[in-house]
């Protein structure tokens, strides 16, 4: 996909320079959701820490959520090939104890 972008020219203090903004082609949604307050305290910490707005800092975290959970279930089918295909017998209990782990805790 081909990117659009927009040139814009800022003063900065004395200096005058051109501003590159991308346009994004990823589709926004607005959604609305309720959250905790000690939640939304901590994500109002993290904002100001990183100098960015609460709303980028959720989407970060959802973001780093989603590719959990994915790796997660990549390493669940990982470990399950492996003992499909295992015929050590201590492999396959140790296979068995991290897939149990996995999907029911510690």
């Amino acid at each position: 996909m081909k990117r659009q972008c927009c040139q814009y020219l800022v003063q900065i203090g004395a200096q005058w320079c051109n501003m590159m903004i991308m346009a994004r082609n990823d589709k926004v949604v607005r959604k609305s959701i309720s959250i905790p307050a000690r939640i939304a305290h901590r994500v109002r910490g993290l904002a100001k820490a990183q100098k960015t707005s609460a709303n980028r800092v959720l989407v970060a975290l959802l973001q780093a959520g989603l590719e959990s959970k994915e790796s997660e279930k990549t390493r669940f089918f990982a470990l399950a090939d492996q003992l499909s295909k295992s015929h050590d017998p201590k492999r396959r209990e140790k296979l068995k104890r991290e897939l149990a782990r996995m999907t029911f805790g510690e």
